[in-house]
């Protein structure tokens, strides 16, 4: 059965096992002591995978996205703020707060 980096991960410590044990490569010897980890990264050598996923998104287009949209919230958030009522500020405070979250966070 082929298999893919992809589903390997996703799979039990105890499933990776079980495919290692019927391997004979030198990068799977010991797989009843290796770590989810260690052991992934011996059944991909052995069957010859990839360990190394390709994410092909453009990153920079949502950054984009991100930035005009907590652009159209501040806008909103200095109406509220101008007016004496003030429904619905938290709610876009938090909505800003997370797109700028989303900013930081690490491209994976």
């Amino acid at each position: 059965m082929a298999h893919t980096y992809d589903e390997l991960k996703h799979k039990t410590v105890a499933e990776l096992r079980e495919i290692a044990k019927g391997l004979e490569h030198e990068a799977v010897k010991g797989y009843t002591q290796m770590n989810k980890d260690h052991l992934l990264v011996g059944v991909c050598k052995a069957l010859g995978l990839d360990t190394h996923v390709h994410h092909h998104h453009e990153a920079g287009a949502e950054r984009t996205k991100i930035k005009s949209k907590i652009k159209a919230l501040k806008k909103k958030r200095n109406e509220i703020l101008a007016s004496p009522q003030r429904d619905g500020l938290n709610l876009v405070l938090r909505e800003i707060h997370g797109l700028k979250h989303r900013l930081r966070r690490p491209a994976l």
